[in-house]
């Protein structure tokens, strides 16, 4: 290996989670650089590299991008990562972006924090290589990698298969938090009518919120797909695979537009009642307010000490008034509690 070639494997190394070269759906043993990967591939004349990085820098895209000749500005779009779903064919190789999602599980739905994680899967195509990216802790294909290995017969259709099971692996990722976020709606909902509506407006908002990036996630990748089906990079035999994938990504679509529909009659049903609760809270302080009027206005009356005040002298008029403030507050208060206002 000449010293370009060692500078530039050191400067990459970091980055590699996995690099491997395969020839009809077999693992060639040994380890790998990019560069004697695609060497060897070249040679030969069949199989193809899968290699796979983790938030590269740019400096160590760069000797990659020059090996496997990847188009210098998706390059710069994989170091910084964070992108929508996006595909695009540059030449010879076709560049696409993929979200993936984690559900985050909490004690009480909508109690805050995040409940779909995202992160992103880059991956660039060509006729003998595909190129992997991830960005996020949860976007792992060590587990993706070590299935296809145990079905060479897949790996054999070339690194379009690599994609597609990439692609499966992100649907179903997709299909799996709907799965679990259709439970927190279902808690949501049950906490929504129950006695004292212990959620509130502004945990329904956090949890549209959520279903908000989702959707961004998921619906820009209809897109995607489609896309990669009209590759020429992609075998024929793979073609049918994205459809299929199509049609599930299509039913995660609906799910989440019938969670936002739901959520959002929840939180109307929310604000109802919370404007419910508001009418008997300013019911009760009205007649509360009330009933301390009468008092409020007799004892004010006679505590203006005037002279010549009606009543002064008379033997029980203490008592009477007492009397007469204590009747007049009970009268006050069946009246309001047999209206319901307390």
């Amino acid at each position: 290996m000449s010293a370009a070639s060692t500078g530039g494997w050191v400067a990459a190394h970091d980055a590699v989670v996995g690099c491997a070269v395969y020839v009809d759906g077999l693992r060639l043993p040994g380890p790998w650089t990019h560069e004697t990967a695609a060497a060897e591939v070249r040679e030969r004349g069949t199989g193809f590299v899968w290699l796979g990085l983790l938030e590269p820098s740019a400096e160590q895209v760069r000797p990659v991008a020059e090996t496997f000749g990847l188009p210098a500005r998706s390059a710069g779009d994989a170091v910084r990562g964070y992108l929508r779903p996006k595909v695009a064919r540059y030449g010879e190789v076709t560049f696409l972006v993929l979200k993936t999602a984690r559900h985050v599980a909490h004690a009480s739905p909508g109690g805050g924090g995040e409940i779909v994680e995202t992160g992103e899967v880059m991956a660039f195509l060509g006729a003998d290589f595909i190129v992997t990216v991830r960005h996020g802790s949860h976007s792992s294909l060590s587990g993706l990698r070590a299935e296809l290995e145990a079905a060479p017969e897949r790996l054999a259709l070339g690194p379009s298969a690599v994609l597609h099971a990439i692609a499966d692996h992100v649907v179903t990722s997709h299909l799996d938090v709907t799965e679990a976020f259709e439970g927190d709606i279902d808690a949501i909902e049950a906490l929504v009518f129950a006695p004292g509506n212990p959620v509130g407006a502004e945990q329904m908002y956090l949890m549209k919120r959520e279903i908000v990036e989702l959707s961004r996630s998921v619906t820009p990748l209809a897109v995607v797909l489609r896309g990669v089906v009209e590759s020429p990079e992609v075998r024929e035999e793979v073609r049918e695979g994205f459809r299929d994938l199509l049609d599930r990504l299509a039913a995660v679509s609906e799910r989440i537009g019938s969670f936002d529909q739901l959520l959002t009659s929840l939180l109307y049903a929310t604000l109802a009642k919370i404007t419910l609760r508001q009418n008997d809270d300013v019911r009760k302080i009205t007649s509360w307010a009330a009933i301390v009027a009468l008092p409020t206005m007799v004892f004010g009356l006679y505590g203006m000490n005037f002279e010549h005040m009606p009543e002064l002298r008379w033997e029980y008029g203490y008592y009477g008034v007492l009397g007469f403030v204590a009747v007049g507050c009970f009268v006050l208060h069946r009246m309001f509690k047999r209206n319901r206002w307390l």
